[in-house]
């Protein structure tokens, strides 16, 4: 089944495994938030952008992991375009998500945005460090959302895709 539509699925129900539209019209984005709040927040901002999208969603950090390479109940995952890293997560927190991803020589080159609620300075300097290609603090509204989330559209257009 090919998407005409956005669309956002938890990874976990089965959603990575459908097939990839043809080279650079589908954009993959890996949702990694714990918040179910935040999450329909940003799909729903996702899906009001300009971008056609297909989103699969983690609630956890090593979920995120195991959906990266590909392990467990994962192992039919495609590797997304794109990852939309919260920092507040359960079970491995965003920072370690993102080392985990950059250190390794297979991952390490999906571009990575990270979304948080944290306004400290320290949270955005490490991430960073760990070599995030964006970092974005959560707006409270959905139009403020809508906006960081055309912000993240404006990047992802002028970030060199992965080879």
């Amino acid at each position: 089944m090919l998407l005409t539509d956005p669309v956002a699925v938890r990874a976990s129900e089965g959603g990575n495994r459908m097939p990839a539209a043809p080279a650079g019209s589908l954009v993959e984005i890996l949702l990694v938030e714990d918040s179910p709040d935040h999450a329909d927040l940003m799909i729903e901002a996702l899906n009001e952008g300009t971008l056609r999208i297909k989103i699969n969603l983690v609630e956890n950090g090593a979920d995120a992991v195991a959906y990266l390479r590909r392990q467990d109940a994962f192992a039919g995952a495609t590797l997304p375009d794109l990852i939309l890293l919260d920092l507040g997560l359960p079970r491995m927190n965003g920072h370690e998500v993102l080392a985990e991803i950059k250190g390794d020589e297979h991952l390490r080159r999906i571009p990575i945005v990270i979304l948080t609620g944290s306004l400290n300075e320290e949270d955005f300097v490490r991430a960073y460090d760990l070599q995030a290609n964006c970092c974005v603090a959560k707006p409270q509204d959905l139009e403020e959302f809508t906006r960081a989330v055309q912000m993240i559209e404006r990047f992802w257009r002028t970030v060199p895709r992965r080879s």
